[in-house]
């Protein structure tokens, strides 16, 4: 999570659904019950893929979901400096907040609770102190001093976050929030749900993160192609998914140096990236509790993993380890 980061996808699609940065699996032939855009979001390539009784109706429904894809962008985006989000940053509170962002906000508190702490969206300024540190090129490769790092920490806590429906307010100055972890899914969530309530049955949303709704129009599952963490343009595992999202994420998805030590899964208690998987994804019913886990889990461990998936029922983590071992777990349960 972090400011300028554009993730590299650990995603792809099938189903005949082909978008920039997208990597098709074989499945059967493209629908033309399918309408579809692709376009980007958040700093990334962006699809949408959906089938509506009457095309018209959903054209209609996709400008929609453009629409309001450009109005949260507006609220969330750390590369817009007039940004709600940007402003609250810069200035260290924020008056009249637009309700998006006190309401995904709120779900941030939600889930730092909920994992102890491993996700805390206000690990911003030790973003800023390791892309600060190896932008210079006489820094040290083994990263910033340690009293630089705890300075960055003293700023990083999700409980000096203080807000309510008027007021947006950081305890400290100097504090600052990253919604990468979990705005690519909240957003894909808010475009699923423009689709089904407008009466489409069938929707494949790839944000930044997944969602299905419904299954394919040949009445298949959707299939998403799940990245090798160290070789992003082979498939390392295929799910089929049918009102589930997917997300994931993983070490080697933006670095801040060469070896690959330093990168964007920061942990908000020791400062120092987790290295304890290689990547994570999870399936849940929803895109932004799959966001936000993918990127907690990173810095748990398994018992500690099973008992956040006990507590969202019905997600799944697979995780892959900096061995290649991989593990499949359902919070109460486990298999290989």
């Amino acid at each position: 999570m972090g400011q300028n980061l554009s993730r590299r996808r650990f995603l792809s699609l099938s189903a005949g659904v082909t978008s920039l940065g997208l990597m098709p699996l074989p499945l059967s032939a493209a629908s033309p019950l399918l309408r579809r855009w692709s376009g980007a979001a958040l700093g990334g390539p962006a699809s949408i893929a959906v089938r509506h009784p009457d095309p018209g109706t959903a054209d209609q429904l996709i400008e929609r979901c453009v629409a309001e894809l450009g109005r949260l962008e507006n609220i969330f985006s750390l590369y817009r400096p007039d940004s709600a989000l940007c402003r609250l940053n810069r200035d260290g509170y924020l008056d009249g907040p637009p309700s998006d962002l006190v309401v995904l906000l709120s779900e941030c508190i939600w889930f730092s609770r909920l994992t102890g702490g491993a996700f805390d969206v206000t690990v911003q300024p030790l973003w800023r102190l390791y892309a600060d540190h190896f932008s210079r090129t006489d820094s040290p490769a083994a990263g910033p001093d340690r009293d630089a790092v705890e300075r960055a920490l003293d700023l990083v806590g999700y409980d000096e976050l203080l807000l309510d429906a008027d007021h947006v307010t950081f305890a400290k100055k100097g504090m600052a929030v990253t919604l990468n972890g979990i705005a690519q899914g909240f957003i894909t969530d808010r475009i699923a749900e423009i689709l089904r309530s407008g009466g489409c049955d069938s929707v494949l949303a790839d944000l930044g993160e997944i969602r299905a709704l419904g299954t394919h129009p040949s009445g298949q599952a959707w299939r998403v192609g799940l990245a090798d963490p160290w070789v992003p343009d082979r498939i390392a595992r295929t799910l089929e998914v049918a009102d589930r999202a997917v997300a994931t994420s993983a070490a080697s998805g933006f670095q801040f140096d060469t070896s690959g030590r330093f990168h964007h899964l920061l942990d908000p208690v020791t400062g120092i990236s987790a290295a304890r998987y290689a990547s994570v994804s999870v399936v849940a019913r929803d895109a932004t509790t799959a966001d936000a886990l993918s990127t907690a889990l990173t810095l748990m461990p398994i018992a500690e993993a099973d008992r956040v998936l006990r507590d969202t029922a019905g997600s799944v983590a697979l995780l892959t380890y900096p061995d290649g071992k991989t593990q499949t777990h359902k919070g109460d349960r486990s298999a290989s």
